[in-house]
């Protein structure tokens, strides 16, 4: 349940449409409900802005879905990040999509995206990653764009598309290999920069660490950075930006 939902509830129950029974039950289940495995916290949203996601890496199938159900049945969406087919096909809830490439596992629309999240790639191997950023926010309610495989190697590739880059309310930005393209691009823009290294490279890159190294070192201000391969968590600082930035008067 998030802000919204509580607000149209205690109106209806206000208004007489909604009884104090019906309302004591749609509200049974805060702050969380113990499963066999796990505590859902439905009152996350309320809290954060952002509902409980399940990661179903080190998570049993079964036991990921179970939580994904739980949680699908109070908010009536769900998202799921690092899934597998396994997972999906454990989950069986009617209207849920799986994105292989990135791992991901969304149900229930949102309606309304608000403001603009660019999520831009170096190239085709961090795809995967930037896709997780971009579902995320706009899962979470952000409009969002990508613009794949611009990376430092080509950066004319990049520079084309200025208009769109400068037109975010905040951009991620991720990269592999030496983990330079946030810098490029948070010299461009105003928006805040979300950096997301990568494991993409061999031998030096040592699975994504010369990557954040480089990102964390950025000269450019303006640039934050995410822990490797955190596509969720970019896409949700993105987003937190995007929204507080359409509260602006």
């Amino acid at each position: 349940m998030d802000r919204e939902a509580l607000r149209e509830l205690l109106q209806a129950l206000r208004k007489g449409r909604l009884s104090v029974a019906q309302a004591m039950e749609a509200l049974a289940h805060l702050p969380y409900e113990q499963l066999s495995m796990a505590k859902v916290d439905h009152h996350r949203a309320l809290r954060q802005g952002i509902p409980e996601v399940v990661l179903a890496q080190g998570k049993a199938p079964e036991d990921a879905a179970e939580i994904a159900r739980a949680l699908y049945a109070r908010a009536g969406r769900v998202l799921i990040t690092k899934a597998s087919e396994e997972v999906f096909r454990a989950l069986d809830l009617r209207g849920a999509k799986f994105y292989p490439r990135s791992g991901v596992i969304a149900a229930g629309a949102r309606a309304g995206r608000k403001g603009r999240v660019v999520v831009v790639s170096a190239g085709t191997a961090d795809a995967p990653v930037a896709e997780e950023a971009a579902l995320t926010a706009s899962f979470l309610g952000s409009r969002t764009q990508c613009l794949d495989d611009v990376g430092v190697a080509g950066l004319h590739r990049l520079l084309q598309h200025l208009k769109l880059l400068r037109s975010a309310r905040a951009l991620v930005v991720v990269a592999g290999m030496e983990g330079a393209l946030p810098s490029v691009v948070g010299a461009l823009v105003e928006a805040p920069v979300v950096a997301v290294p990568t494991s993409t490279g061999y031998g030096a890159s040592l699975g994504g660490l010369a990557a954040l190294l480089a990102m964390l070192n950025a000269c450019v201000p303006g640039v934050a950075v995410v822990n490797i391969d955190n596509g969720f968590g970019a896409g949700c600082l993105a987003h937190k930006i995007n929204i507080q930035a359409s509260k602006r008067p």
